[in-house]
């Protein structure tokens, strides 16, 4: 995955966000983790890994891919919002059931939020890799994914979204 490339076009992508919206030199740290945490939820809505009580299987690859590249997209933000671009990335074992690890990115969540270390932003950023090698998308899904939802993220904002 080249993560110099995604950083860039998500760094193009906020530009354009940000001057639509007046929003230029405003940290938006508090409303990104928080995207975060939504998006995060919905994608685990998708894959119903929780749903204990229900038989329906998980939505179809494209629509989990989807909400994965949603999370991407923030997850990518923060690091922009930070500085933390020339990170470098370390894929990680799977060490858990998928439920555990999303309840894992939580708390990567609000640690980054209450530290906002590097440390902390390359721990989140390999546990949600790792969450997406769980869910069997390879680094090419993950960024074919992000690729496809960033023009529709693009589009939207020409819309008037």
């Amino acid at each position: 995955m080249n993560l110099e490339k995604l950083f860039q076009l998500q760094e193009n992508l906020n530009g354009h966000i940000e001057k639509e919206h007046n929003l230029e030199h405003t940290s938006l740290l508090s409303e990104k983790i928080l995207a975060l945490q939504v998006e995060l939820a919905e994608l685990a809505n998708e894959t119903k890994c929780f749903k204990f009580w229900s038989c329906k299987p998980s939505s179809n690859k494209e629509i989990v891919l989807e909400e994965f590249a949603d999370c991407l997209h923030f997850i990518l933000s923060l690091g922009l919002e930070k500085g933390f671009t020339t990170i470098r990335i370390k894929p990680k074992d799977i060490q858990y059931d998928i439920t555990s690890q999303f309840l894992n990115l939580y708390v990567d969540i609000n640690d980054f939020f209450i530290c906002s270390s590097s440390d902390h932003y390359i721990t989140l950023f390999e546990d949600f890799l790792a969450l997406g090698k769980s869910l069997n998308f390879s680094a090419e899904d993950i960024e074919n994914a992000y690729l496809t939802k960033n023009c529709i993220n693009h589009k939207r904002q020409n819309e008037g979204y």
